[in-house]
C-alpha cells in the first residue's frame, strides 16, 4: 500500500511523457522495471534507458528508495568465467548518448528488501539523483522473459563485498 501512495506523489513531481517515460530538462528515463522476487530473496534489480537530449553531459551520481535498505549503481560483468558486480559511482550520459541499464550490465541494485518482494505488476518509486536535478521514477515489475535477461537472478549473487569503481 505504502509503494502505491508513493508512487502517486512521484507522478505529481515526475514530467512523464508517457505512462511508463520521464523527463528531467533534456534527460529522458526510459522504461524503468524490476524483475518478480522469491520472499527469501534480499536483493533486486532495476533497469531502464537513460537518453540524454542536450548540449551537456549529465551524470546519475544515485539512486534512492524506500523499497530497500540500500539503492546502489552496479556493473555486472564476466572476468575470466565469473560473473562479478562493481559498484559505481556514477554513470555519464554524453550529449546525445543513450546508456542502457540492462540485465548483464549497468543495473540499479535494490539491497536489503528485508523479506518484502517485488511482486508482478507492483510499481516500485525511487528518484533518480543527477548532477543537475532529481527525478522521481517507477519501476514496474514486470515478467522476466529470455529477451529481458533469461533465468538469472541476482539472488543467485554474492553480494556481501563489492569492489568500487571511480569513473
Amino acid at each position: 500500500m505504502f509503494r502505491t501512495l508513493a508512487f502517486a506523489a512521484g507522478l505529481a513531481a515526475a514530467s512523464p511523457l508517457s505512462a511508463h517515460d520521464f523527463k528531467l530538462g533534456d534527460l529522458t528515463a526510459d522504461h524503468p522495471y524490476a524483475f518478480p522476487t522469491l520472499p527469501a530473496v534480499q536483493v533486486a534489480g532495476g533497469f531502464l534507458t537513460l537518453s540524454n537530449a542536450g548540449d551537456s553531459p549529465v551524470t546519475l551520481l544515485g539512486v534512492e528508495s524506500d523499497a530497500a535498505r540500500r539503492v546502489e549503481i552496479h556493473r555486472s560483468e564476466v572476468v575470466d568465467s565469473m560473473m562479478t558486480m562493481t559498484r559505481k559511482d556514477g554513470i555519464e550520459i554524453a550529449p546525445g548518448e543513450t546508456v542502457a541499464l540492462e540485465p548483464g550490465g549497468l543495473h540499479v541494485m535494490f539491497m536489503g528488501l528485508d523479506g518484502d518482494p517485488f511482486d508482478l505488476g507492483e510499481e516500485i518509486p525511487a528518484t533518480l539523483v543527477f548532477d543537475v536535478g532529481r527525478l522521481d521514477v517507477v519501476f514496474v515489475v514486470e515478467e522476466r522473459t529470455a529477451e529481458a535477461g533469461g533465468t538469472m537472478d541476482h539472488g543467485d549473487m554474492d553480494h556481501g563485498a563489492h569492489d568500487n569503481d571511480h569513473d
